[in-house]
């Protein structure tokens, strides 16, 4: 059964780095294109960044582009987001997902894949 596991949140000051990581078990990243999706508080989840499943291609969302880098390690089944020059927009929970990429910006949620339970980021002051 595919399983993903996102880790790394935490609380910085603005202009601070942290890298998250999402595991993935029950499946290879070859077998999927993962994503990684930030929901702002009170607002809906909207694709970060991904990355396809042989990984030759990545998206970002415009707001993230020159700051957000994912990566992944195959040999680990993980994919991770390091985010650099955060901001207080940035805050809210992080989810990794299966993904469909589209065009060379958007990262749409397989819409057969389950929510996990997300990593917080708070960027604050």
């Amino acid at each position: 059964q595919l399983q993903l596991d996102e880790s790394g949140g935490g609380q910085v000051q603005p202009g601070g780095t942290l890298t998250l990581s999402c595991v993935v078990s029950g499946a290879t990243l070859r077998d999927y294109s993962i994503g990684w999706f930030h929901q702002a508080p009170g607002k809906e989840r909207e694709g970060v960044s991904c990355i396809s499943r042989f990984g030759g291609q990545i998206n970002y969302a415009d707001s993230v582009k020159g700051r957000f880098t994912i990566s992944r390690d195959t040999a680990k089944n993980t994919v991770y987001l390091q985010m650099n020059s955060l901001e207080p927009d940035d805050t809210g929970v992080y989810y990794c997902l299966p993904t469909v990429l589209r065009g060379d910006t958007y990262c749409i949620a397989h819409p057969d894949a389950s929510w996990g339970r997300g990593t917080q980021v708070t960027v604050s002051s």
